[in-house]
């Protein structure tokens, strides 16, 4: 019986880390944002005790830093420090790419299309957080198709710790219009199996999206 409770805990907080990592990734809790292990308490309703597990685990992969007495909060950086994570991002979404387009499955198609069409649906309603979502589960579908878990990790946590500010880039419908539009040229060199033309077009898409943070920073 004490062996479920504890599984049982460890399933909650485990829950309620993968959906604040979700949150910050897509942007829908900002960089500098305070989390306040009462609400989130409230918000999930279930005690403090696995709300301060998943910090804790937060605060480890440093998506959250710790201010002591005062809780903890997303973590903020520099512009010198972003411009240093997003070069290291955008090498790292064009392997990605690449690889994908060599050892892209019938799954892994799928699972792009379907992420590609919840982009454009939620882009076109102007539905801002659901268009972050949908992205954030395009790009992840293309980390998978690599096939490489380690490759998938160094990727996915690079989009975990930009989300607050990837997010900015976004001010109008007609922005989630034209970010989900370039996916379309992503996708029509991942499908020819090109990986040279699928790196270079993650690239320049990469490369688009930061340089229009960069400017509004």
């Amino acid at each position: 019986m004490e062996k479920d409770k504890v599984q049982k805990s460890r399933s909650i907080s485990k829950h309620i880390e993968e959906t604040l990592r979700a949150d910050i990734a897509s942007g829908q809790i900002d960089a500098g944002a305070r989390l306040d292990e009462t609400k989130l308490a409230e918000r999930f309703s279930v005690s403090r005790t696995p709300v301060r597990e998943a910090l804790n685990r937060l605060v480890a992969q440093g998506i959250l830093v710790s201010n002591g007495r005062r809780g903890v909060r997303v973590t903020e950086y520099s512009r010198e420090e972003l411009a240093h994570m997003f070069e290291a991002m955008h090498e790292i979404e064009a392997l990605c790419a690449g690889m994908a387009a060599k050892r892209l499955t019938l799954l892994a198609r799928s699972s792009i299309e379907a992420a590609q069409a919840e982009c454009i649906k939620a882009a076109k309603a102007n539905d801002l957080p659901g268009f972050l979502r949908a992205n954030e589960t395009f790009h992840l579908a293309i980390y998978r198709a690599t096939e490489n878990p380690f490759i998938f990790d160094l990727a996915s946590g690079f989009r975990q710790r930009t989300g607050p500010f990837r997010a900015k880039k976004f001010s109008t419908a007609e922005d989630l219009l034209i970010s989900a539009r370039s996916h379309e040229d992503i996708i029509k060199h991942l499908f020819s199996t090109d990986s040279a033309a699928a790196a270079s077009e993650m690239g320049q898409h990469m490369k688009d999206t930061f340089m229009s943070i960069l400017a509004k920073m």
